[in-house]
C-alpha cells in the first residue's frame, strides 16, 4: 500500500498498524511516538480497554475510618480467588477526584458496570468497574496507593 503523504509528513500504514497492536498487547490507552517533524499518536476510549476486563471497585470511606481499610485489605488468600485483579500497573482511586465520595464502599450494592475505582497510568484515567451485580464485600487497596498488574483490587459477591 506505501506511504501516504499528508501535510509533508509520511505516514505508514503498516507502522500505525503495529503501534494499535501495542495498545491491545499492552492495555495502554494511548501512545504517541515523536521521530523529528514525524509525530503518531494512537489512542482509544479507557472504557474499551476496562470493559472487556471488567473489573470493579475498591473503595473505602478516605475519611471514614482508615481502620477499615487495613482490615480489608487483610482477608486470607484464599479469599483473593474471586476478587477482581488489577488490568494494570498504576494508582488507585478510589472516588472521582479529591474530596469527593468514593465510587463504593464495602457493603454497598453495585450493578454490573459501575465503576468502583480507578486506576490513573501514564496520567489517564482508567475505570474500572464491576463485572457483576452484587455487594462488595472487599477492598483490597487503599486510596492513592500503587498497584501492580494482577494485584487483587475488591471483592463482590
Amino acid at each position: 500500500m506505501g506511504d501516504h503523504k499528508d501535510d509533508g509528513i509520511n505516514i505508514d500504514p503498516a507502522y500505525v498498524r503495529a503501534l494499535a497492536e501495542l495498545l491491545d498487547d499492552t492495555s495502554l490507552t494511548e501512545i504517541e511516538v515523536e521521530d523529528g517533524d514525524r509525530k503518531v499518536r494512537v489512542a482509544r476510549k479507557a472504557a474499551v480497554t476496562a470493559a472487556p476486563v471488567a473489573y470493579a471497585p475498591a473503595p473505602a470511606p478516605a475519611a471514614a475510618a482508615p481502620a477499615a481499610a487495613p482490615v480489608a485489605a487483610a482477608p486470607a488468600a484464599a479469599s483473593f480467588a474471586d476478587a477482581v485483579k488489577s488490568p494494570m500497573v498504576g494508582t488507585v482511586y478510589l472516588s472521582p477526584e479529591p474530596g469527593a465520595p468514593n465510587f463504593a464502599t464495602i457493603g454497598s450494592p453495585v450493578k454490573a458496570g459501575d465503576t468502583v475505582l480507578i486506576i490513573e497510568a501514564m496520567k489517564v484515567m482508567n475505570p474500572i468497574v464491576a463485572p457483576a451485580s452484587g455487594t462488595l464485600t472487599g477492598v483490597h487497596v487503599e486510596n492513592s496507593q500503587p498497584v501492580e498488574f494482577d494485584q487483587p483490587l475488591f471483592t463482590i459477591a
